[in-house]
């Protein structure tokens, strides 16, 4: 009996607390806890598309906005400068210095734009991406300020600085909007909302066209308040913006705060930390790439001092990419869509059309420009980005190339404007598949975190440099060689499609890393080989 006592006393304390049931539930749990990290896959989440929206209306649209909305206006605001000279100065301007005062008035914007490239990468990473993003909206606000208030100040001063600060803000848009939301997307997901910055320009430059229509701010006293418009998207944008997540690559990456990192991704996907393994391993695996010693000066290896972008120009291993990007960024301009466009409303007033009409026919361009970046959202998942780029390129070329052949003759063939205008919407809808949008976002595909701002920032720059080329050098070209001006615009296409077609990786499913090792050895790469392709 006292044996059985003693056993019976020896099993109770050897038994474990818990129950079977509890451990066959945290045996559930546990598997359900794997089970979900296994099968989760990042995708579309309430932040990721919040931020998509609100950088695409309060800091994209503005920059198309500002570039389509001048045009318009013009001629009333040059009375007002001259006005503004003669009651303040006693010194009326004749139609040559007026003219070189408007001119003015319009570059700044341009200038602003390349020193906002400039300033982009060293926002980029001093402040971070949604802090800098932050600063674009607020110069953006006070340029719509200085806007507002000019004609009652009777400062022509005050407009073109409101031109320059506008201009800034554009800059640094274009060069650190893209980054960011690639940064907060998932890798499958970052052609989609790389799209975002370009069709938000895209839509700023319709609006702009729209709003100066005499029934809505096209009237000859409403000029500062069609300026300025704009600023009211900005304002009701900045308060969210301001509760958007830093990226979480530049937190763990750049300002190595793994904590905050972790935290700003978990609420950027919707899911708990313990979720996030594989992206958690990869921001590790990229950091510790980063940071390795004796790397060489590689794709953001080496010793860990900041990427500029002089370092960037002097960087053998990434000299391809960047001059990938800027060829694709200053092609985006020098194909020659804003000439298009200035040429647009005069060749649909040749075919028939009232200036009402002509006017329309414009507008419907930019719509259609619009339309073509919102069908990419769902194109470039599926096609990919080179081949988009490549029948953009050679598409634009061909279509330039046609549109010159029929201006030379549209005085002399009575169908020939028909065609002009069948050629201006073609030319329109295949530059929207691909020139349009990608230059804009490619960079960040193409450069891992640490040399991504710097190769942004030359990006931009690219793109704003070959803006400022065609608008001081296409006045000229018209006036010496007319129609024929579409010619030089199809020849750089051209050229652009076959360096592309020499050099430039697929992205779509592939890091910045792996795109880096097939451009490794610059224009010695073969970066279309099978054996750089990624598995």
């Amino acid at each position: 009996m006292g044996k059985q006592v003693e056993c019976a006393t020896l099993f109770a304390e050897t038994t474990p607390r818990q129950s079977l049931p509890d451990i066959s539930q945290a045996i559930v749990n546990e598997h359900q806890h794997l089970t979900q990290t296994l099968e989760y896959k990042p995708g579309w989440s309430f932040y990721l598309v919040l931020a998509g929206v609100v950088t695409t209306l309060g800091s994209s649209l503005p920059v198309g906005y500002n570039i389509g909305v001048v045009n318009t206006p013009a001629e009333v605001i040059k009375t007002f400068c001259n006005e503004s000279f003669v009651s303040r100065y006693n010194l009326p301007l004749d139609e040559t210095w007026l003219n070189v005062l408007w001119s003015s008035v319009v570059s700044i914007f341009i200038i602003g734009g390349c020193t906002g490239s400039v300033l982009g990468s060293v926002l980029a990473n001093k402040l971070g991406r949604k802090n800098a993003t932050i600063v674009t909206s607020a110069l953006s606000i006070a340029g719509a300020l200085l806007f507002l208030l000019c004609r009652a100040a009777n400062s022509v001063e005050m407009l073109i600085v409101g031109r320059l600060l506008v201009g800034l803000s554009a800059g640094l848009t274009t060069s650190i909007v893209p980054m960011y939301l690639t940064e907060l997307s998932p890798l499958r997901l970052s052609g989609a909302m790389g799209v975002a910055c370009p069709m938000g320009v895209n839509v700023g430059v319709l609006v702009g066209q729209v709003m100066g229509l005499n029934f809505f701010l096209g009237g000859v006293d409403d000029w500062p308040y069609l300026l300025s418009v704009y600023a009211m998207l900005v304002i009701i944008c900045l308060p969210v913006l301001c509760i958007l997540p830093e990226s979480p690559k530049y937190l763990f990456i750049i300002k190595r705060n793994e904590v905050t990192a972790v935290k700003e991704l978990s609420r950027l996907r919707g899911v708990s930390q313990s979720v996030l393994r594989d992206e958690l391993d990869a921001l590790r695996e990229e950091r510790d790439e980063r940071g390795g010693a004796g790397a060489g000066a590689g794709a953001g290896r080496g010793e860990g001092r900041a990427w500029s972008m002089a370092r960037l120009l002097a960087s053998r291993r990434l000299r391809l990419p960047l001059l990938l990007l800027c060829a694709a960024q200053a092609g985006q301009q020098t194909s020659g869509i804003n000439a298009v466009f200035y040429y647009s409303q005069t060749i649909f007033k040749q075919a028939g059309l009232t200036e009402a009409g002509a006017q329309y026919a414009t507008i419907a361009c930019g719509l259609v420009n619009v339309c073509t970046a919102a069908l990419m959202l769902r194109l470039l998942p599926r096609a990919g980005r080179r081949p988009l780029l490549l029948a953009s390129s050679l598409g634009a070329a061909l279509a330039l190339a046609a549109l010159a052949a029929a201006m030379t003759a549209i005085d002399t063939v009575s169908w020939m404007p028909y065609v002009c205008m069948i050629t201006v919407l073609l030319y329109v809808l295949v530059y929207g598949f691909g020139l349009g949008p990608i230059p804009y976002f490619i960079g960040s595909e193409m450069f891992e975190v640490g040399p991504r701002p710097a190769g942004m920032a030359w990006g931009s720059l690219a793109n704003w440099g070959g803006n400022f080329l065609v608008g001081m050098c296409f006045p000229t070209m018209r006036r010496a060689i007319g129609p024929y001006s579409f010619l030089v615009f199809s020849a750089i296409t051209a050229a652009l499609f076959l360096f592309i077609r020499s050099y430039f990786p697929e992205t779509r499913g592939s890091t910045p890393a792996q795109v880096t090792q097939k451009c490794a050895h610059g224009l010695r790469s073969r970066p279309l080989s099978p054996q750089h392709t990624p598995v």
